[in-house]
């Protein structure tokens, strides 16, 4: 099992992002192995395999418009990629812009496919998204 390079860690990462800001749940799952954990607190229970990890994947592309998210700093730990990171999206509910900060670790197995990732995050609504309205489908 050899360690990830600094340049594969970015490289995932990039993904994940592109996978975010997409709101594209198919290219967040070409992440993950089937059986993969995935915990957005580190406290709670993990969404497990395949079905619950895509739930929540699914749940973000339909919740959220005009996200960004900008890595700060990507480690690589033998396997593990740590990363402190900030986001940025809009609720479609209600149009409340969000502001996040955290940090994640994403253990990958030898094909480089996420076993296990966990997050801390903490947000804050920062305002009101002036250029959506309330359950405003995107054109």
């Amino acid at each position: 099992m050899a360690a990830l390079t600094h340049g594969e860690a970015q490289d995932l990462i990039e993904r994940y992002k592109r996978a975010w800001e997409l709101r594209d749940p198919d290219l967040a799952m070409e992440l993950y192995r089937d059986d993969a954990e995935f915990r957005l607190d580190p406290f709670e229970e993990p969404a497990r395999g395949a079905n619950e990890i895509r739930a929540i994947w699914t749940d973000l592309a339909a919740t959220q418009v005009h996200v960004q998210f900008d890595a700060e700093r990507v480690w690589a730990v033998e396997r593990t990629v740590l990363t402190s990171w900030h986001a940025a999206f809009t609720r479609r509910s209600n149009a409340e812009r969000v502001r996040i900060r955290g940090f994640s670790t994403f253990e990958l197995d030898d094909a480089g496919l996420i076993q296990r990732a966990k997050q801390w995050a903490a947000a804050r609504v920062v305002g009101l998204d002036s250029t959506l309205r309330p359950q405003q489908e995107e054109n």
